[in-house]
């Protein structure tokens, strides 16, 4: 069982940061760790994602469709963008902060509940706030510090749900080997099985056969371990810190497969 954090105050502090480096940015700047977008591209994902969360948890929705279809019109203009942003975030914030953790929402995970929006919401602002200041040319490691228990958090949350969380229309095929994870800062380790994932989405009838990982028991010494502070695995398990900047040992082809399936990315 994961620990429980005060996910409200990092959702907020990030979000201002996140805020504030993009007011004095270049709005037409590249975000380098999203190259499709510029500065205010960025601005606008991050506004549209707290304004949807928002309406799901302060409405109780079972759908996302009615969140989706009260969404605004993008605005063109940078000032009206920051002020929608900050106004956005204030609503999620009190959505959040006023709804018990255990309310059942809409969320494309298992957990539906609204302790699930916190936690993602939470880790979203944090991995942004990088990408902001990444693009507003902060020195790498330079930023704002990420607390080691909340960075070990979106370890565990990366780990297990944005890679691990499998679909249940397909199936997973582990290659037969493990690679351990490990946060030096906070001796948090966890062990994951690469394998592929086969199957036919039920939404797009689309045939799906690609590499993932899932979070296994460890049952006997790993193939590989990665290692490294808790704010840099994290960032790296998002695609913003390039793995030679981590502690990697054991068997380079296992190594090789785990960063294809990192590189992937994350949605």
């Amino acid at each position: 069982m994961r620990p429980t954090l005060d996910y409200l105050t990092p959702l907020a502090v990030e979000s201002e940061r996140f805020g504030d480096l993009l007011a004095a940015t270049d709005p037409a700047k590249p975000v380098p760790t999203c190259p499709e977008w510029s500065a205010v591209d960025l601005l606008w994902h991050l506004t549209e994602v707290q304004l949807f969360w928002g309406t799901i948890v302060r409405e109780r929705l079972p759908d996302p469709a009615e969140a989706a279809r009260q969404k605004p019109d993008r605005p063109t203009d940078l000032d009206a963008l920051l002020h929608l942003f900050a106004t956005a975030g204030i609503a999620l914030h009190d959505a959040l902060s006023t709804t018990p953790p255990e309310t059942p929402v809409w969320t494309w995970a298992d957990d539906r509940t609204v302790g699930f929006v916190r936690r993602r919401q939470a880790h979203e602002a944090l991995i942004h706030r990088v990408d902001a200041e990444l693009t507003a040319a902060v020195v790498p490691g330079q930023g704002a510090p990420i607390d080691p228990a909340f960075a070990t958090d979106g370890v565990d949350e990366a780990l297990r749900v944005m890679f691990g969380e499998l679909d249940d229309w397909g199936a997973f095929t582990p290659d037969g080997s493990t690679v351990r994870v490990e946060t030096t800062d906070t001796d948090a380790s966890w062990t994951v099985a690469p394998g592929r994932f086969v199957g036919t989405s039920p939404d797009t009838g689309d045939e799906v056969d690609e590499p993932v990982l899932t979070v296994v028991d460890a049952a006997a010494a790993p193939a590989a371990v990665v290692r490294g502070e808790s704010a840099d695995v994290d960032c790296w398990l998002w695609g913003r810190l390039g793995p030679g900047q981590l502690d990697r040992r054991g068997d380079t082809e296992v190594l090789r497969r785990l960063q294809e399936i990192v590189d992937r990315g994350l949605d």
